[in-house]
């Protein structure tokens, strides 16, 4: 049974996106292009403070750590950098699964995101 409260109701049509929108949805994931950047620069920096031990020396769960957080963080950037090339080929705010209009307000909450609520909850319960 679909509980459609917690998905979204088909329905129901999506707010569309407003040229406002749509350049603060840009300007977001513009941000967090660069915030994803400095971070993947920081985690790969060797460490500045002369307290912190040498790379060779680190323990293995702080290496596996850096491993997880640079992984993570690259996943997202390649995330926003689709969602930016979407904008500019003219096809951002479409679900990638049925083509349906993405909800303006999941778009201005997840601007990177590829999937409408219901598609990412299918998605993610098949996982």
């Amino acid at each position: 049974m679909v509980n459609h409260q917690i998905i979204g109701d088909r329905g129901t049509r999506p707010s569309p996106l407003s040229p406002e929108d749509l350049a603060a949805v840009r300007d977001n994931l513009r941000e967090q292009r660069l915030f994803r950047e400095d971070q993947l620069r920081q985690i790969a920096a060797v460490p500045a403070r002369t307290d912190e031990p040498p790379l060779h020396q680190r323990s293995a769960a702080q290496t596996e750590v850096r491993v997880k957080l640079a992984a993570s963080a690259r996943m997202v950037l390649a995330d926003v950098e689709a969602a930016l090339d979407r904008i500019a080929e003219g096809r951002y705010g479409r679900c990638q699964l049925c083509r349906h209009a993405i909800d303006r307000d999941r778009l201005m909450i997840v601007p990177q995101a590829r999937y409408c609520a219901r598609c990412q909850q299918v998605r993610e319960a098949g996982r």
